[in-house]
């Protein structure tokens, strides 16, 4: 396992234009993780009026972004899944968990857990990387 370095996740985060629309942060990051939450707004809804799955997704797709290329080389995702298990709404803040299952010379494979501030499970997202050079 690759340590994480937290200062490159901030600075990754803050080149991310979509991630800043979004509103996400960086809440932490240490050698194993990278944490990232969203305090959900209005546009953050689908046309039901609850957080749209889309917002999950970026959010959790922010952590994968953030914790496969904070430790060196270039990483991008090949393949990600995300399970929608719960519902959050306006006014509550969603946090993502980031962390590496498995990495190799050309792939790693990530964990994101997503709870609302309750703790509970809304999404968990897999994600699998090609790490360049």
């Amino acid at each position: 396992m690759n340590p994480i370095q937290p200062e490159r996740v901030t600075e990754l985060l803050a080149a991310d234009a979509y991630a800043a629309h979004l509103g996400i942060r960086v809440v932490g990051a240490d050698d194993t993780s990278v944490v990232v939450a969203m305090d959900l707004q209005p546009f953050h809804t689908n046309f039901l009026g609850g957080v749209h799955g889309g917002a999950v997704f970026s959010l959790a797709d922010a952590a994968l972004s953030l914790i496969s290329n904070a430790p060196g080389p270039r990483a991008v995702a090949i393949d990600t899944h995300l399970v929608l298990t719960g519902a959050a709404e306006v006014g509550e803040t969603l946090t993502a968990v980031a962390e590496e299952t498995s990495r190799g010379r050309t792939l790693a494979t990530y964990r994101i857990t997503v709870r609302r501030d309750d703790g509970r499970v809304v999404g968990v997202f897999t994600g699998t990387v090609f790490i360049q050079g």
